[in-house]
């Protein structure tokens, strides 16, 4: 699957670092990866693509004094990796100082790394990657005869190792995988046609829905949108489905990371300690969770990572810091370059109960969003408006489809103006989340 075993990645980690020192640098950091991925992608019965990926590559970072250099390379070779180490060490030479460069101060690196079980291999052929995507779509065709069209089906299969060290001692590395499959049908009827897709991934291959599942579940999304139409303009209830909350609880992640705090360019600047959430919710990261594909003993920079309460009842108790961004703002880093770690939002009025029906009763009359579109969200100021489509509910009963339709308002008034999230928790890359229900918006439509 390899060409390179973990041992020999620790000893170019090792020989960079040390091509590093002869050259009179202060400290450096090296990362060397390598990946191998298959992904198809068919259409109508038919095969589309097929691509088989293999890749590596090093990067360097070389510091002299507060002065940083990087470069790259994807050959292994001793000659190559001189020629690379030299070249951030040039780099950094001419570079502008800059007083919060530097590796992570030694008291927050990651001794300890805790295997967290994140690589589980997918066995599969190209004709067995082909036999999915055919059942997944043939699947989403079966459902209806509605089904006219498809945007095609895909499997993709990913698997991949890296080591990172640094000149503070630190040295770790682990093997990964990511497995994914979706379907995009098409649903007609006369002149009107609607598209929707959905899709499984997970680092496991046994936790992957089943083929015929996923097709049928995208099928059924396409038909339901037949039909949509525009509602009128007002001020309503707004549910989000849990993928899309997903997409809410990135918004808040992005506007308390350090790149957007230190530049100020955040709506939520200075907000650690003071309530930015409704009071009844909780935002956990664990970045140890065994088998989650958020899940990392130690962040990019060999920070150690666990677990820590982020939003607690409503308050905010943590940013999302990397070594330099933290050193902009006078804090520590929270072990976060390169991202979250398995952020998952709840509430303390959740029942068990509270599936998605449930949240549509607690609608009562107001838009339930399936899909947003366009990128409205101005994180210097919290305004959000986005183009959307979903369905009208009325005494908690979806009446009919919609779209054409455009919500609106304020990250912060949002956030705090969330009143329930349901049961019906799904994950999407590392955020984890219900379906979200916030006390009013504005939709513009016809």
């Amino acid at each position: 699957m390899f060409e390179y075993d973990t041992t020999r990645l620790h000893e170019i980690a090792a020989e960079s670092l040390a091509m590093a020192r002869r050259l009179g640098a202060t400290d450096a950091a090296v990362d060397i990866s390598e990946s191998s991925g298959l992904s198809v992608n068919i259409r109508k019965g038919q095969v589309e693509t097929i691509e088989q990926t293999r890749d590596k590559g090093v990067g360097i970072t070389v510091y002299v004094g507060q002065r940083r250099g990087h470069a790259s390379t994807s050959d292994f070779s001793e000659q190559a990796l001189s020629q690379t180490v030299a070249a951030a060490f040039d780099i950094a030479r001419y570079t502008g100082e800059d007083d919060c460069a530097g590796l992570p101060d030694e008291d927050m690196i990651a001794r300890e790394h805790p295997d967290l079980d994140l690589f589980h291999p997918w066995d599969l052929t190209v004709d067995g990657a082909v036999d999915i995507a055919c059942r997944m779509e043939g699947a989403a065709f079966a459902t209806s005869p509605q089904i006219r069209n498809s945007e095609g089906a895909s499997v993709s299969v990913s698997h991949g190792h890296f080591v990172a060290a640094n000149s503070l001692g630190f040295s770790g590395g682990y093997p990964y995988s990511r497995h994914s499959m979706g379907c995009s049908p098409i649903a007609q009827r006369g002149e009107a046609m609607q598209r929707d897709d959905w899709y499984s991934s997970s680092l496991m291959p046994a936790r992957l829905a089943a083929p015929e599942k996923v097709g049928r579940y995208a099928a059924e999304r396409a038909l339901s949108r037949l039909g949509a139409r525009q509602v009128k303009t007002c001020k309503v209830p707004v549910l989000f489905e849990a993928p899309l909350a997903c997409g809410l609880l990135g918004s808040f992640v992005q506007a308390t990371s350090g790149g957007a705090l230190y530049r100020r360019s955040s709506f939520l600047l200075d907000s650690l300690g003071k309530d930015v959430f409704a009071p009844h919710l909780d935002v956990i990261e664990d970045a140890h969770l065994p088998a989650e594909v958020g899940s990392s003993p130690f962040d990019s920079e060999g920070v150690r990572t666990g677990r820590r309460s982020v939003v607690s009842a409503g308050r905010l108790h943590g940013y999302f810091l990397s070594t330099y961004s933290a050193r902009k703002l006078g804090m520590k880093t929270t072990g976060n370059s390169g991202g979250s770690h398995n952020l998952s939002l709840s509430s303390r009025l959740t029942r068990q109960l509270d599936d998605l029906p449930a949240m549509l009763e607690r609608l009562g009359t107001g838009l339930f969003v399936t899909d947003l579109m366009g990128q409205g969200v101005n994180y210097v100021t919290g305004d959000y408006s986005r183009g959307a489509s979903g369905f009208w509910v009325e005494k908690g009963v979806i009446a009919y489809p919609v779209e054409e339709i455009t919500i609106a308002g304020n990250l912060g008034d949002m956030f705090k103006g969330i009143v329930a999230v349901g049961s019906d928790v799904i994950q999407r890359g590392s955020k984890r989340t219900g379906s979200i229900l916030i006390d009013r918006m504005s939709v513009a439509g016809a």
